[in-house]
């Protein structure tokens, strides 16, 4: 059975626990592995990555542990590494294919989550969240 690392793991702490449970699922279900490169998120980092041009926004739903962020990971020189960061791909196609396991898991699962690569405008393929309607940041 494919699990996330012990890493990724680790930056799951403070999510929401129904989008944990999607995080896991889609790990079984995708053909590209993936990381966990952020969830829970402090107003501090936000405000950094919002001067950055890296968000738009600071009601991020990293704030609340209602969003993750993921990597995809192509062992490409065998070395089945993570922490390095040479097998982590940013190319576009490949958060298609891990938005499809995202949104199959969150399908089986009957909990609603939002891709950022939807949006319309600042798509963000490696942001996945709580939907809003059903998870309103105070629950």
């Amino acid at each position: 059975m494919k699990q996330l690392d012990a890493r990724s793991i680790t930056r799951l702490h403070g999510v929401h626990p129904d989008l944990i449970a999607v995080v896991n699922r889609a790990v079984e279900l995708t053909d590209v592995p993936f990381i966990i490169t952020e969830g829970l998120r402090t107003i501090e980092r936000q405000k950094k990555l919002v001067a950055a041009g890296a968000s738009t926004t600071l009601r991020s739903r990293h704030l609340t542990g209602h969003a993750v962020d993921v990597a995809a990971f192509v062992d490409m020189d065998g070395s089945d590494d993570y922490t390095s960061g040479d097998n982590i791909r940013w190319d576009w196609p490949l958060y298609g294919r891990i938005a499809s396991a995202m949104k199959g898991a969150a399908f089986q699962l009957n909990i609603p989550i939002v891709w950022g690569g939807d949006w319309q405008t600042f798509k963000d393929g490696p942001h996945f969240e709580l939907d809003r309607k059903q998870y309103p940041a105070n629950d």
